[in-house]
């Protein structure tokens, strides 16, 4: 029998598996990859008795492959908060999905796991910039306001390392960093004790986020921004982070970032307004390659010739 552990490259995919893992420490073979490889269960080639879990990765992109695997005869424990269409019943099958707006892969492990390790599910919700909910696990606990600062910043740091067009653009192999991090109960330990791999991504943040700031603004309005970013690695590193200060920089604002590709077309990132998380998986599910989430999507390939269509869109949806 082998276990296998399918998440999501980003903060929220990484911390979820934390949790479970410093739960119950098993020998499971990792498979991940940048942020956007959301189609993950592809990959598997499991047999009868073999069990998967699968998070933070959409169980509607990922459904035939499911299908397949439980066919098989081996067991899932699905965990998401993306749209997952219509939910396979099977007795193999378990499943823990929420697409709420205020909700992520590592808020449902917490409360899966009542809570024992609650501090890396505060990293994992920051990291998605859902601040009021890592806010509300933060005033259940001890933590001083620094500490909570710092476990913020981290979330932010790990969720920008997932973003990528392949694993070479990143500071950190997703699979390499869960397994920097998971030998720590907490996530302040490993920032105290770990201080060299903690700086890399520290680091490579704020040099990354200082180069966004001279992005080019393609289009400017009261209810919606869209920016330009280089076909280079520091900039499909910073897209999505990036596409997250500017929503928390302007609440009542849709945000787009676009980072131009090789082949002519544009990586896009959207983020709906904080103050109405809402229409951003509508709007990239009208282009080919788009998905996401209510709050927060993209498109993987979005044509040039649909730029003006795409910005026009961005603006009529949050009229």
């Amino acid at each position: 029998m082998k276990v296998y552990d399918v998440f999501n490259g980003d903060a929220d995919g990484i911390c979820a598996l934390l949790q479970l893992r410093r739960a119950e420490s098993i020998d499971s073979v990792l498979v991940t990859g940048v942020k956007r490889d959301i189609q993950l269960l592809a990959q598997l080639e499991v047999h009868e008795g073999d069990h998967v879990n699968a998070l933070d990765i959409s169980m509607d992109k990922n459904k035939q492959d499911l299908l397949r695997i439980l066919a098989s005869g081996a067991s899932v424990f699905y965990c998401d908060h993306h749209a997952a269409g219509d939910i396979p019943e099977h007795p193999q099958l378990q499943t823990l999905v929420n697409p709420a707006a205020d909700v992520c892969t590592s808020l449902l492990i917490n409360g899966h796991l009542e809570g024992r390790y609650r501090h890396w599910a505060i990293v994992g919700a920051f990291g998605d910039n859902l601040k009021k909910s890592a806010m509300a696990i933060a005033k259940t606990t001890t933590l001083s306001n620094t500490q909570i600062t710092l476990l913020e910043n981290f979330g932010i740091y790990i969720n920008y390392n997932g973003y990528g067009a392949s694993l070479d653009d990143l500071h950190f192999e997703p699979a390499q960093l869960f397994s920097l991090l998971a030998h720590y109960d907490d996530p302040l330990d490993f920032i105290d004790q770990d201080a060299f791999h903690f700086q890399q991504l520290e680091t490579g943040y704020h040099q990354d986020m200082q180069q966004a700031q001279r992005s080019e603004v393609l289009r400017s309005t009261s209810v919606s921004a869209a920016f330009l970013l280089p076909n280079e690695k520091w900039a499909r590193r910073v897209s999505g982070v990036y596409g997250n200060d500017l929503a928390n920089l302007s609440p009542d604002r849709a945000h787009a970032v676009l980072t131009s590709r090789p082949d002519g077309t544009y990586l896009v990132s959207v983020r709906a307004p904080l103050n109405n998380k809402q229409h951003a998986d509508t709007l990239c599910t009208e282009f080919p390659t788009g998905g996401g989430r209510r709050a927060a999507a993209g498109i993987n390939a979005l044509p040039a010739d649909q730029l003006e269509a795409f910005l026009d869109r961005l603006d009529q949806i949050y009229c």
